[in-house]
């Protein structure tokens, strides 16, 4: 991903709060957050040259293979804009002050009932008005190609502890981390 860390205040860290994770454990971070979270920012228009479109999204599911699964009608405009650009960018927060990521990936538009059945759950319905088995319901899985998160190493309560120390001492005791995430 193109996130520098040259200028970042982790640089001048006396522990190293860069952690750049692959595979498996970019998978498992990305879910902890993803299902921390429970809905983010769906950017769509990412390439045409208009204005993008934003608008909240409950995440479904992220899945082995670090795919991030959402719920839509098939004549929303974001299924339209998906269609014509299928580039996609999502922003979690987690948390105030923890848990963040950022992540670019393609988006795909799929009807497939088992799936819908597999993620459906009775609070989905304020949104789907006809049910589970609405045949206008279809799947967004957005596939991650980048993706860069900043969280805490030892959870908010550790976090606030170490900021409260470091205000007493003047001694600098960040306790975050950063890096990027390479799903595939």
């Amino acid at each position: 991903m193109a996130t520098s860390q040259e200028g970042s205040t982790n640089n001048t860290q006396e522990e190293n709060n860069i952690k750049d994770l692959g595979g498996k454990a970019a998978i498992e971070k990305l879910r902890s957050l993803a299902e921390k979270a429970e809905s983010c920012f769906f950017c769509t228009n990412i390439k045409t040259g208009v204005p993008l479109s934003v608008r909240p999204m409950a995440i479904q599911q992220v899945d082995d293979e670090g795919n991030i699964w959402f719920m839509s009608m098939k004549d929303s405009h974001k299924n339209d804009e998906i269609s014509s650009d299928p580039f996609t960018h999502l922003l979690f927060q987690a948390g105030a002050h923890s848990g963040f990521v950022n992540i670019y990936g393609i988006s795909e538009i799929i009807r497939d009932q088992a799936k819908i059945d597999e993620l459906w759950s009775p609070f989905i319905k304020t949104w789907f008005q006809g049910g589970k088995d609405d045949p206008d319901i279809t799947l967004i899985k957005v596939i991650p190609s980048e993706g860069y998160y900043w969280d805490t190493k030892h959870g908010t309560a550790v976090a606030f502890l170490k900021m409260a120390v470091s205000v007493i001492t003047g001694k600098t005791m960040d306790d975050s981390v950063e890096g990027t995430l390479e799903v595939d």
